[in-house]
């Protein structure tokens, strides 16, 4: 742990100097936060009609018999853009990730910790850390803020409880973490390959498109998300980050990272 402990260290010492990181760990979230919050805003009259007669059918899918059109509306386009809360974790490890491994080849940081002793388990996972623990936090401190906005915006209750269901916590704080994983050890998988630190970026960005294909699965009336779908999606990303840290720790050969870098 104490190996592990000082790789940390030494990645956030490193990262943190560089401004795209610095961009993406403080910025995106706050614009992520802020987008389903403008909507809230700007719709907070919502409510008018009495019936959700008038409404698509995955809209009317959505929503409790007690919401009206104008609350469902509401209801329903702010459960889309819940999805930026599920992006953050996916989008944040890659700056830090991409440039833990490859952007140390400008600094030569990296051959001297390949040198010592520690091994390639304790090396793969101090950087999992560096950089999932700040996508994480992120993303939950931006849920929180926009909790406590839309708590502050919305009067009515059943459209609180409509915006904060079981499934949203179970995406946020469940699935949220091991997407991080996710896209940390594609990251990891791509960096140790590539000498550029934004070919490295561009092509982790890959691990975006399934979510992006859920985004608008959804907003097309494909499927409606709910705690089912999002607990199944939970236990397969568990197996899937199990394969995917197996995967980096066997492709992170230290001496062909070596020589390539000569």
């Amino acid at each position: 742990m104490l190996k592990i402990k000082t790789i940390l260290t030494k990645e956030w010492a490193e990262v943190f100097k560089n401004r795209m990181v610095i961009f993406s760990v403080i910025f995106m979230p706050l614009l992520f936060t802020a987008l389903p919050l403008i909507f809230l805003f700007a719709t907070r009259d919502a409510g008018l009609s009495n019936t959700n007669s008038e409404l698509p059918p995955q809209f009317a899918k959505m929503c409790s018999p007690e919401l009206t059109s104008g609350q469902c509306f509401q209801v329903y386009m702010t459960s889309q853009m819940m999805i930026l809360f599920m992006m953050m974790p996916l989008i944040i490890p890659v700056n830090i990730a991409a440039y833990s491994i490859v952007g140390e080849k400008t600094t030569h940081s990296l051959e001297p910790l390949l040198a010592t002793p520690i091994t390639t388990a304790e090396l793969v996972t101090g950087k999992n850390l560096a950089a999932v623990i700040p996508a994480v936090i992120a993303t939950w401190l931006g849920f929180g803020v926009y909790a406590i906005g839309a708590w502050i915006i919305v009067q009515n209750g059943a459209v609180m409880r409509a915006l904060f269901e079981p499934m949203w916590l179970l995406a946020v704080f469940i699935a949220g973490p091991l997407l991080a994983v996710l896209s940390v050890n594609t990251s990891i998988m791509v960096s140790s390959r590539v000498n550029d630190p934004r070919v490295a970026e561009q092509l982790s960005a890959v691990v975006i498109v399934p979510l992006m294909a859920v985004f608008f699965g959804q907003i097309s009336g494909l499927f409606i998300l709910n705690s089912a779908l999002i607990t199944l999606f939970s236990a397969a990303l568990v197996l899937l980050d199990a394969g995917m840290v197996y995967l980096a720790v066997r492709l992170f050969q230290r001496e062909t990272i070596l020589t390539r870098w000569k």
